[in-house]
């Protein structure tokens, strides 16, 4: 290959490919290790590939053309959607079938979108706190699809109240983090950003499994008042459909 063709062809590397494909730099690597990207490891270990090879897989999903700001589906085997073995957290009893209809969502590592910011905007403002989020519960982590008020895009799923919240039917509300024993000890509490309240709302798709919340949080103890808590509910239900929405697109 000469350089003129090499300099239109760059090399990438694991996590350069995922940007380019708008997927988790795991799900690059069990492509790139069974083969469905071409690649090579370099004396270091390290997996490259070419730019042109992941420009094919694209057209190869899609068909046509893929926007780099639209995540391809995770494979089956992605770690991120196969269920902790020995979780240190409570988990769903169809943990392992919601974990799949969340990947199947592609929504997990997606790009801003308004749809969802909007509502999270409104879920601070209608009942008076600084943070407010759209979390997604992969089985390794919480990644908030929309946020205000907090800079963090995840944290370890073991930390996440929402992963206490998703076993709920309806609303969890912790008004007093340092005052309950399954909380009083999280970083989260005891450091940045010092959650005190907690109200959250599981986002369920049609089939019942719960993706995530739609939750608000103080740094300081609080309640809700019961319209609050509705509006809460209501904003839940159009995140929840958006959430559908996105796993038919």
């Amino acid at each position: 290959m000469n350089s003129n063709t090499m300099e239109e062809d760059p090399i990438l590397t694991t996590s350069a490919a995922a940007r380019l494909l708008g997927v988790a730099t795991s799900t690059v690597q069990l492509w790139m290790e069974s083969g469905a990207i071409d690649s090579w490891k370099t004396p270091g270990g390290h997996r490259r590939t070419r730019e042109s090879h992941i420009r094919a897989l694209m057209s190869k999903v899609a068909g046509q053309h893929v926007s780099h700001e639209r995540r391809q589906p995770a494979t089956p085997t992605d770690p991120e959607f196969l269920p902790n073995p020995d979780p240190a957290f409570p988990v769903p009893d169809d943990e392992a079938q919601r974990l799949a209809a969340l990947a199947a969502t592609n929504l997990v590592d997606s790009v801003s979108e308004e749809r969802f910011e909007r509502i999270v905007r409104l879920a601070s403002k209608v009942t008076g706190s600084p943070i407010a989020l759209i979390s997604l519960l992969t089985a390794r982590r919480q990644w908030f699809k929309a946020r205000v008020g907090l800079p963090a895009q995840q944290t370890p799923r073991e930390w996440a109240f929402c992963t206490h919240a998703i076993l709920q039917d309806g609303p969890f509300v912790i008004e007093d983090a340092m005052s309950d024993a399954r909380f009083s000890g999280n970083p989260l509490v005891l450091a940045d950003p010092h959650i005190r309240f907690y109200a959250g709302v599981p986002l369920h798709d049609h089939t019942g499994m719960a993706m995530g919340t739609l939750c608000v949080i103080d740094r300081e103890p609080r309640k809700l008042r019961a319209s609050e808590l509705q509006a809460l509910v209501d904003l839940a239900a159009i995140a929840a459909g958006e959430i559908e929405a996105s796993g038919k697109d």
